[in-house]
């Protein structure tokens, strides 16, 4: 609408009345009486959570330069990357967790329907048990009898992780530290992150923001703490001077070509379109260490299964044969 000649007021007006959401339109509407009220786009939007500093960012540059259309591609570029590599996580990792879920509903079963029967069963029949199905047995009396008691560890568990992450800066830190450490989900991660950091400071470098504010606003976009404090150091170093690469160098969680690739750019003065094609490298692989971290889950699930309603199902089966053999 803002290249064909459409004022700004105008399409506010039209997305006010064409946007279902209520939440939505409320703040539409807010934006488009501080419109009128003499405010900018950006400050309006600053009032909001729902608009993050990046976009503010990039909006507040384009009313600057006056190229207001470019910086909302730009931020509807960023918002369509990122709900992009969202939902190719999701999508990979959705079978391997509906697997995770159901030997957690067959193990409920098992215990709440199956092995009681069997328990009477032998009981009934006075049969010596083996090792193995005496075993099964006592787990599931035990799981059976004291349920409430491992529901209320799990609870804790994530209660004790929630509270700590939440107010202790060196818990987070070390919680981020040891997932960014997990075998293939760390790489996971750690290319998410980077690609992210790429795409945003591409985009605010391109829209004119000073280095040391967009460098200060995109180390916000990451939420592993590990990682941010890093650029916290970055940022620190650039602030005296030095290079973005130089300072990335010191540091074990930037890798070689990352490093590389910000010197290219720094040095040519193209540092946003380096950033930009490095970001889009980064989600490639991201997509393929995804798709790796999936390929070794499912496996891996499907045999834990397997051994689950194997070991029961031997359990049970064992003692029965014991008797079969006694009647003979």
């Amino acid at each position: 609408m803002l290249k064909a000649g459409v004022s700004l007021s105008i399409c506010l007006q039209v997305l006010v009345s064409q946007e279902k959401d209520r939440r939505l339109k409320k703040i539409l509407e807010h934006i488009q009486k501080d419109l009128h009220s003499g405010y900018t786009l950006s400050s309006s939007m600053a009032k909001f959570k729902t608009f993050s500093e990046v976009i503010v960012s990039i909006i507040s540059s384009g009313e600057e330069d006056g190229r207001l259309e470019d910086a909302f591609e730009r931020a509807a570029k960023i918002l369509d990357n990122e709900v992009t590599v969202s939902s190719k996580l999701k999508s990979a990792l959705a079978y391997p967790l509906f697997l995770l879920g159901l030997t957690i509903v067959v193990l409920i079963i098992l215990n709440i329907v199956v092995l009681p029967i069997f328990v009477d069963m032998f009981g009934q029949m006075g049969a010596d048990l083996p090792p193995l199905t005496r075993v099964v047995m006592g787990i599931s009396n035990l799981l059976m009898r004291f349920w409430y008691l491992f529901v209320l560890v799990i609870i804790a568990i994530i209660a004790i992780l929630k509270y700590g992450r939440t107010n202790s800066v060196g818990f987070r830190l070390q919680t981020d530290k040891w997932i960014m450490n997990l075998p293939l989900v760390g790489k996971v991660l750690d290319k998410l992150y980077i690609s992210r950091f790429c795409r945003v400071m591409s985009s605010l470098t391109h829209a004119g923001v000073e280095i040391i504010y967009a460098l200060n606003v995109t180390k916000k976009v990451i939420p592993n703490l590990y990682i941010r404090q890093y650029l916290d150091h970055v940022l620190d170093d650039v602030r005296v001077g030095i290079t973005i690469n130089q300072s990335m160098s010191k540091y074990p969680v930037f890798d070689s070509l990352l490093v590389s690739m910000v010197r290219v750019g720094e040095e040519s003065g193209m540092l946003d379109d380096v950033l930009d094609k490095v970001g889009e490298l980064y989600e490639v692989q991201t997509e393929e260490q995804t798709k790796l971290l999936t390929s070794l889950v499912e496996p891996i699930v499907t045999v834990l299964i397997a051994l689950i309603v194997g070991t029961v199902v031997i359990s049970v089966v064992l003692p029965m044969f014991g008797q079969y053999r006694l009647m003979l």
